[in-house]
């Protein structure tokens, strides 16, 4: 029989690219929203898959509601991607970055220990947690959480490594480092950046607004990260993973590429807003995937240059 599994947050970047993924490894995929009656699934839909995935309706924050979804699937596989996703509406809403992401992961996993049945649990951790860094981080680097968003990933990561060894759940955390595609919607960055760039170059006379230019990411291709979420469930222990590309190059640098790309100089067509600044922010953020690489077999094949590239092609042609 197919192996099941439930993906929380299936509507999202890795939700949908996850679905994806697992339906080609014959999962049998249900995924879950807060309301699946309203939801458009449109990253299923753009993606060809929304009528191979049973969809459900689940309130992360609603413990009732959590048990009901597990009871009812039994799932073998349970990644939670659900809660809040944007580190700066975090700042404005810092509660329910809090109850979305960590509390939402306590009842997910109270839910399958209340259940006591064979099922791993992978949780979407963050490289936010570390905070800025002055060298790669890897999985024995300290947290040091600079939004409300990093603090809830970092509570929620806890809770996992808490059930894990005080109840024996398979339960593991993937910390990603920026991963990007062109299923981002534009309140990320990097969309709004490759967008606005592709809009220009087909002639549009607008102006990109940017905040701090001088902050450096480790980015990453989406589609190769939810790989590894899935093969951390299949790791014969569960352990926790830094995932991330090694590599860290300048919002300036991705914006720069970006626009020579496209055969423009960005020089003439960004603004510095200062309004766009985060009240706290991180300098650099890179991360040391070589375990993945060790115990996983999994290695980054695309650098910022071909994220680039693919997100600028998906737009042009989708």
């Amino acid at each position: 029989m197919a192996r099941r599994a439930l993906i929380c947050g299936v509507t999202g970047q890795d939700g949908a690219l996850l679905a994806q993924l697992l339906l080609s490894k014959g999962y049998e995929v249900y995924g879950t929203s807060r309301d699946a009656h309203m939801s458009s699934f449109e990253n299923l839909v753009r993606l060809g898959i929304r009528e191979q995935v049973n969809v459900t309706s689940m309130v992360l924050t609603d413990f009732r509601s959590v048990l009901q979804v597990l009871s009812r699937v039994m799932p073998e596989e349970v990644y939670n991607l659900a809660g809040q996703s944007s580190v700066g509406l975090s700042f404005e809403q810092p509660v329910e970055a809090m109850e979305s992401i960590s509390v939402g992961t306590l009842y997910l996993l109270e839910g399958i220990r209340f259940l006591d049945r064979d099922i791993r649990f992978y949780n979407a951790g963050s490289s936010e947690c570390f905070g800025s860094v002055s060298e790669p981080a890897n999985e024995a680097t300290a947290f040091r959480p600079r939004s409300p968003y990093a603090v809830a990933k970092s509570a929620a990561f806890w809770q996992v490594q808490n059930y894990r060894n005080a109840y024996g759940l398979f339960a593991a955390s993937g910390i990603l480092f920026n991963h990007e595609s062109v299923l981002r919607p534009e309140r990320f960055v990097t969309q709004k950046i490759i967008s606005t760039a592709v809009r220009i170059a087909e002639g549009e006379e607008i102006t990109l607004e940017l905040g701090n230019m001088d902050i450096k990411r480790d980015w990453g291709w989406a589609p190769e990260y939810v790989e590894i979420m899935w093969r951390i469930l299949q790791h014969e222990r569960p352990e926790d993973f830094v995932v991330a590309t090694g590599k860290s190059v300048s919002l300036r640098e991705f914006v720069e590429i970006t626009f020579r790309e496209l055969d423009l100089d960005w020089r003439d067509h960004v603004n510095v807003n200062h309004d766009l600044y985060r009240p706290d922010d991180l300098a650099v953020s890179m991360g040391d995937p070589r375990k993945a690489e060790k115990l996983l077999g999994w290695k980054a094949r695309y650098h910022v240059e071909h994220v680039i590239r693919k997100m600028i092609e998906e737009k042009l042609n989708g």
